[in-house]
């Protein structure tokens, strides 16, 4: 159990449930090592972040303390001003155009998946937690998520990880495993179920987590049409999936690990889709990897890291993508990030937005 009053520098909070770390036992920058911990039993308990790509290192802890933390209030933040974008609007746009004329070529590529982020500058120095709480305060369910990044090495001290993350990478309680992916995205609701282009990006994803998780579990339920769900100010096409794990020894960590990158946040095939990334778009850190905790028993909740930002100091850097395929319009999947990065910047006031 975590201790009121003491910072912790884990913390992810999940449909009114709060799971916090605070401490430093062991330090994992390799994910693997740290699955193996917990199967052997030498680590009581994982917490952190997987980075997109999974080459680069984690920032996997096991806490000294873990447990539910006590709600906080949320507290005014300050004021945010514009400072950059990577790209610039236009240049997204151009992306966009480039990823179809990819898909639509004579390659593989069906589905990917790119981002931009939004830079600002905070009026006072940016406490990650209580940007936690502020984007919990405003979520319908309380998801909210804070992640001190030091454990991924010096380049990340005085780095955090915030967002409010509305989508279930995986769960495991038991021998019961939970995923809800979601892929096809729009500001209203009405239409989106019958949007070819959004029911085709979501197809990907459901189909790419069914093959991952069907040698992992004896029974797997799969429906064969997604729902609309709302999460903050856009609405998306989700699946809930649900199977009952093969062998009860396999981790909440170790089915992370088998699923991430899913083509929500990468694309399909995985492999031609992360090539495209880092070429178009380039490296992305912790944004669109993962965050959660996997304890002693195996059971944990993993989180897509995305509607986040990254924070130091006064700077908070915000992240914010699109699926593309063959039909996507890239003016439309410009104002989807847009759309998007309203959920983290939504408990600030901000004194410029970014231009279209």
């Amino acid at each position: 159990m975590t201790q009121e009053g003491e910072q912790p520098h884990f913390l992810l909070t999940a449909a009114g449930r709060s799971h916090a770390g605070s401490g430093v036992r062991a330090v994992f920058p390799d994910p693997h090592a740290a699955a193996a911990a917990l199967r052997d039993g030498s680590a009581p308990v994982v917490v952190g972040a997987l980075p997109f790509d999974l080459h680069d290192p984690a920032a996997l802890t096991v806490p000294v303390r873990f447990g539910a933390l006590p709600a906080r209030p949320a507290a005014e933040l300050p004021t945010l001003t514009l400072t950059a974008q990577h790209p610039e609007p236009a240049e997204h746009v151009a992306r966009v155009e480039r990823a179809v004329r990819l898909i639509t070529g004579p390659g593989d590529l069906r589905k990917v998946v790119l981002a931009r982020a939004v830079d600002f500058e905070a009026a006072e120095p940016l406490d990650p937690f209580a940007v936690a709480a502020a984007l919990a305060d405003r979520d319908l369910e309380g998801n909210a998520f804070a992640v001190d990044l030091a454990a991924a090495g010096d380049a990340f001290r005085g780095r955090a990880l915030v967002g409010s993350s509305p989508e279930v990478l995986v769960a495991r309680m038991g021998d019961t495993v939970y995923c809800h992916p979601f892929a096809g995205t729009a500001s209203t609701p009405e239409g989106l179920l019958d949007s070819e282009k959004d029911r085709e990006e979501h197809a990907y994803v459901v189909d790419e987590i069914a093959a991952a998780l069907a040698p992992l579990c004896a029974e797997l339920d799969v429906p064969g049409a997604p729902s609309v769900t709302r999460a903050g100010p856009v609405w998306h096409l989700g699946t809930r999936i649900a199977g009952t794990l093969r062998d009860p020894s396999t981790t909440a960590l170790d089915l992370a690990l088998a699923l991430h990158p899913t083509p929500a946040v990468c694309g399909f095939p995985r492999a031609s889709a992360a090539r495209a990334i880092a070429d178009i778009e380039g490296e992305r850190g912790f944004y669109a990897g993962a965050v959660g905790w996997t304890d002693a028993s195996g059971d944990g909740h993993w989180r897509v890291s995305i509607r986040c930002a990254e924070v130091a100091g006064t700077a908070l850097r915000a992240y914010a993508g699109g699926g593309i395929v063959g039909a996507s319009d890239p003016r439309a999947e410009l104002t989807e990030t847009h759309n998007k990065l309203r959920t983290v910047l939504g408990p600030f006031l901000v004194t410029e937005t970014a231009r279209s």
